[in-house]
């Protein structure tokens, strides 16, 4: 089987000796490419040219970054019909999509784990969200933003965890070692200091049905949970999953005690979405648009793309085969 493993060498989760040890492992059972990625962006432009070159594996090592460029690559160079699986190993810090497919959190141990499906044949097909972007975010975005669709595999922000992503992105690139600690200071500082807590800026609209306004942040669930603060799961939508449409969590105020409120909900375990009169929470929606009187920040999959006035959210039903 002909097939590219895409690797972030600067992944988190990883040294060079397991690396090694994976890439080995996996040359051993197939035909196998490797590359490592230079740029940000750099594993889309990957998957995209293995998926058009016929590639019937694309696996990456790393994190979720990572998995999202590849997925959007591999679904653009290859004909419907025709697109590669994909095989995700765990290499990065928070790892939410390989976790969702139920992969060991060990990366030598989720190869395994692969090779194993591999051998028995055994693949599945997962449904993903997509983001399309307004026009006139597109024109101020940098090049690897510039795609009208963006498609996520576990979520999407916009607001507040959008506004985090984009501090903690900048304190990576200087340097600093990404720990939940330095998430939960971040989000502390920008919750109280920078975000605007008094004029929300968002409405939600779906077909047939009277728009939702005044909300502050959206996160919008394809699985879940949301995220995790280090092991612990954090889950705005316990009932979204791959084979469903798309989940929303939206906030009407944010003050503190609510906002602790919702926070307190999202960190137990149970099977019911945070409540209260603050709290929009919506399941299983093919399609929704999220409109803003001013430019609001947006992450997919954990990665900041930029501000936008209007995103259209669709769910994907199917839309990838991966092997977990």
């Amino acid at each position: 089987m002909p097939a590219l493993l895409i690797v972030n060498p600067h992944a988190t989760a990883t040294t060079p000796l397991s690396r090694d040890v994976i890439t080995h492992a996996l040359a051993s059972q197939m035909d196998l490419e490797v590359v490592e990625t230079r740029y940000r962006g750099h594993a889309g432009t990957l998957a995209r040219k293995a998926a058009s070159e016929g590639f019937q594996l694309i696996l990456t090592l790393g994190g979720d970054g990572t998995v999202n460029e590849a997925v959007n690559g591999l679904l653009r160079g290859a004909q419907p019909g025709t697109e590669p699986a994909l095989a995700p190993v765990p290499g990065g810090h928070a790892n939410v999509f390989t976790r969702a497919l139920g992969l060991p959190a060990d990366p030598v141990d989720a190869t395994g784990r692969i090779l194993e499906a591999l051998r028995a044949g055994r693949d599945r097909r997962v449904g993903l969200g997509c983001a399309s972007l307004d026009q006139a975010s597109l024109d101020q975005a940098s090049p690897h933003q510039a795609r009208r669709d963006r498609y996520f595999t576990f979520n999407a922000g916009l607001g507040l965890d959008a506004e985090v992503v984009r501090v903690i992105e900048g304190l990576r690139a200087g340097g600093r070692t990404v720990t939940p600690g330095l998430y939960l200071r971040t989000a502390l500082r920008q919750f109280y200091g920078v975000t605007d807590r008094r004029h929300p800026a968002l409405a939600l609209e779906r077909e047939g049905k009277s728009a939702i306004g005044h909300l502050f942040l959206a996160i919008i669930s394809n699985t879940s949970p949301w995220t995790y603060l280090g092991p612990r799961p954090v889950n705005p939508s316990p009932g979204a999953g791959f084979d469903t449409g798309l989940d929303i969590f939206a906030l009407r105020r944010m003050r503190t005690v609510g906002t602790l409120s919702a926070l307190r909900q999202m960190f137990a375990q149970r099977s019911e979405p945070p409540g209260g009169r603050d709290v929009v929470s919506l399941h299983d929606q093919p399609s929704f648009t999220l409109r803003a009187d001013r430019p609001v920040a947006l992450q997919v999959d954990g990665e900041y793309v930029g501000e936008h006035e209007s995103v259209t959210f669709r769910a994907v039903p199917r839309a990838l085969r991966v092997i977990a």
